[in-house]
């Protein structure tokens, strides 16, 4: 071993650079270790189904690490552990003039991961819903109540029906690396690789994308995926459903993604300002277009 680095930005887990030294020379690989006892105790699921997921994607279109070897419930390392490859690249949260390049790159970055084939043994299992009515908690101190009433009665209701494709599930710009010509270099962050609707990974970039950039941003992002060849479900309330279903999850203030993307740099991001562009970004779903 020449070298351990940490890396910033992660949330679940605890993210390493290797450097190791072997009869080729020096190579790095990425150490991902679960130490929150909820984690470690869904790690053999979790690190197991994102070590096979990587070997699913070797070969295809989409950037992701490559399996190095994977310890799933900690008996030879310290903590859970998977080990892959390093990509090129870093995560770009900026609010810069490149925010809408990098939109529609990931876009088209989603649309990839949405072709990739997965049949038979090598299908993902079937989505979780991250939240429902009755666990939702609506912010003490909204001025508009009603709003957000009216977002949890419109997912009191059943799924809608979908077509199946291959998911992330935790799609959005933290979770995926850019080079310094603004490509798209690399997609992370598998263990929750699902089946189901494609407006799934669509809502939940764009919930990010608002809480980062803002409100329009977010609502913009389907439009994006759509112009870059995505497919979204034809009627209008089941795309707000799956929208909701996401944005929902985050309440009541969204502060829990703050320390990864704050970490990064976006310092910006108060809990005042999450919470403002979270009920702002619901209003626009719920009232807007779909």
């Amino acid at each position: 071993m020449a070298a351990i680095r940490p890396l910033r930005g992660g949330w679940t887990s605890r993210m390493c650079r290797l450097t190791v030294e072997g009869p080729d020379g020096e190579r790095a690989l990425v150490l991902r270790s679960f130490r929150t006892p909820f984690f470690r105790r869904h790690a053999p699921g979790l690190l197991t189904r994102e070590h096979r997921v990587l070997g699913l994607l070797a070969g295809t279109p989409v950037p992701a690490p490559g399996p190095v070897a994977v310890d799933a419930e900690g008996r030879r390392c310290a903590e859970p552990s998977l080990l892959m490859t390093l990509l090129p690249g870093a995560v770009r949260l900026a609010e810069d003039g490149r925010v809408g390049a990098r939109v529609e790159a990931l876009a088209a970055a989603l649309c990839a991961v949405h072709r990739v084939a997965a049949d038979g043994p090598d299908r993902p299992r079937a989505y979780q819903a991250w939240t429902a009515p009755e666990r939702v908690r609506l912010p003490e101190t909204t001025a508009r109540p009603g709003l957000w009433r009216r977002a949890v009665a419109a997912i009191d209701r059943p799924a809608p029906a979908w077509r199946g494709s291959f998911l992330h599930r935790d799609f959005h710009p933290g979770n995926v690396l850019f080079d310094g010509a603004g490509r798209v270099s690399g997609v992370v962050d598998w263990v929750e690789t699902s089946w189901g609707p494609t407006d799934l990974d669509v809502a939940h970039c764009a919930t990010a994308l608002a809480l980062l950039h803002g409100p329009e941003v977010g609502l913009a992002f389907p439009g994006r995926y759509l112009a870059a060849g995505g497919a979204l479900a034809e009627r209008a309330g089941d795309r707000r459903y799956w929208r909701l279903l996401d944005a929902l999850a985050y309440a009541p203030d969204a502060e829990k993604v703050a320390g990864p993307w704050r970490e990064l740099g976006r310092t910006d991001l108060t809990a005042g300002v999450l919470a403002g562009r979270l009920e702002e970004y619901l209003a626009g779903v719920v009232d807007g277009p779909a």
